[in-house]
């Protein structure tokens, strides 16, 4: 089927759309973006005052843990010093402090020497505190202050009593632990940040998303989705501009086909004037070739029309048919007139479409298939991808693969000469992709293994309504 045929998006994959190279780290949605930018901004906020606070707590609980430290070791100590001997192990633990504590020994290590060899200088918060503590007991109470080995900042401080006794104070320094339910608020603000960013997203691209749908159903004759004007200024406008383009595209188009409609229409009458007077002249072979080049004209006249009126085969109504019983009437009319067809397969249930648009698409796939091959194979059978599939195979010379994107043109002719015999109109797949696109179908050509080309019908499945 080497075919006369009009480009259509049913007949090429869209290309791939390209990314620019300084978004490839980006997602490929708007509304991934937006959800990532939104959601990072508001998460970067969120941490950055979650930062800030955590800092002046932090601040403040330390200048609180240093003075309430500051107080109470000159308080202990000087209570201590006062205390008999006898009665000062029992008020240790009363003086006992979340951070600090007091002993009557020489520290930890339970040996005076071992804990000389063990110093190591303080640092940060544990060497001001040390400092503090020194400044406040003053010099009546000299101090040494070591480093504790382990985990975390530990250091004591070393003194004596006024009677000698050994004493020190044993510094854990931590600012109040985080409540337990700090978490929980955490979560419920992550969650409450993720269901605002969701719905300013959605409510952002929901318009997008119906005017990208509505462009994707636009179709030249106006039959294509109106969207309901609404929502924010923005969107609005956009909308009313979308339905006034869909218009504009439908009054284009129907004078475009007015137009052929006339032109074709009335090149009849001279025609058939023309034929009439070739009548009349005495056999010749100039006679012969006039008969034969009007006889191309008026094909050409009809071919122009039958496109024209195609445009409107969504003007007829659907109904719901049998397809199997369907395709095999359309074929025993071409075995009645011993044209080789033949009709395998059959589908279960009804399907819903237009029966005279219909039968003008297969009738053209099956006259180009016998034209160019001399016979025409139909194949009906379910569609993988769900509805229904027609398929018009043939063993001809096929069409090459960079000519499979143009042949669904108008006018458009793979055969180079201007022989209307072999090289046809250039409308005959042009009007089956055009009803085809009335009727809710798509159609899609490609070339056989071995030879020969495959023209495939999907049609909306049964009981699916045509558009």
């Amino acid at each position: 089927m080497t075919t006369n045929t009009n480009t259509s998006t049913h007949a090429t994959a869209a290309p791939a759309p390209t990314v620019p190279a300084g978004s490839r780290w980006l997602p490929r949605t708007l509304a991934s973006r937006l959800s990532l930018i939104l959601l990072s901004g508001l998460l970067i906020a969120h941490a950055l005052s979650f930062g800030l606070l955590f800092y002046e707590r932090y601040t403040a609980a330390t200048s609180m843990l240093m003075s309430n430290l500051e107080q109470d070791v000159v308080v202990a100590v000087n209570l201590l010093d006062r205390l008999p001997p006898q009665e000062r192990e029992r008020w240790l633990p009363l003086l006992r402090r979340r951070t600090f504590h007091y002993m009557l020994d020489n520290g930890a290590t339970g040996d005076a020497a071992a804990s000389a060899q063990n110093e190591s200088p303080l640092r940060g918060t544990s060497r001001d505190m040390a400092e503090m503590i020194a400044s406040a007991l003053g010099p009546r109470y000299p101090t040494r202050a070591t480093a504790v080995p382990g985990d975390g900042e530990h250091f004591q401080v070393r003194l004596k009593l006024s009677d000698g006794t050994a004493m020190v104070i044993d510094v854990r320094p931590s600012v109040m632990p985080l409540a337990k339910w700090l978490p929980y608020v955490l979560a419920i603000q992550l969650a409450l940040l993720l269901l605002c960013t969701w719905a300013a997203v959605r409510l952002a691209t929901r318009p997008l998303g119906r005017l990208a749908k509505a462009a994707e159903t636009l179709h030249p004759a106006g039959e294509g989705e109106r969207l309901p004007v609404g929502g924010p200024t923005e969107v609005a406008q956009a909308i009313t501009a979308f339905n006034a383009m869909q218009d504009r595209i439908a009054h284009y188009m129907r004078e475009r086909l007015q137009i052929l409609a006339a032109i074709s229409h009335d090149l009849q009458t001279p025609i058939t004037r023309m034929q009439l007077r070739a009548e009349a002249m005495d056999e010749s072979s100039e006679r012969d070739k006039m008969f034969d080049d009007l006889g191309q004209m008026q094909h050409l006249v009809r071919e122009g029309i039958a496109y024209a009126r195609s445009a409107h085969g969504a003007s007829e109504s659907a109904v719901r048919i049998d397809l199997n019983a369907f395709l095999d009437s359309l074929v025993c009319d071409y075995l009645d007139t011993d044209r080789p067809v033949t009709f395998a397969g059959r589908v279960d249930g009804p399907v819903i479409t237009r029966p005279h648009a219909l039968r003008r698409i297969v009738g053209n796939l099956i006259d180009n298939a016998i034209h160019y091959a001399g016979a025409a194979e139909l194949e009906l059978d379910h569609d993988p991808a769900g509805g229904v599939r027609i398929q018009v195979r043939d063993r001809g010379p096929g069409i090459p693969e960079d000519e499979l994107g143009k042949v669904m043109q108008p006018f458009y002719r793979l055969e180079a000469s201007r022989n209307r015999s072999t090289g046809g109109t250039g409308l005959g797949l042009a009007i089956a992709q055009q009803l085809a696109e009335s009727i809710g179908a798509t159609l899609t050509l490609r070339n056989r293994d071995g030879g020969g080309l495959e023209a495939i019908l999907r049609i909306a499945g049964p009981g699916a309504a045509a558009r």
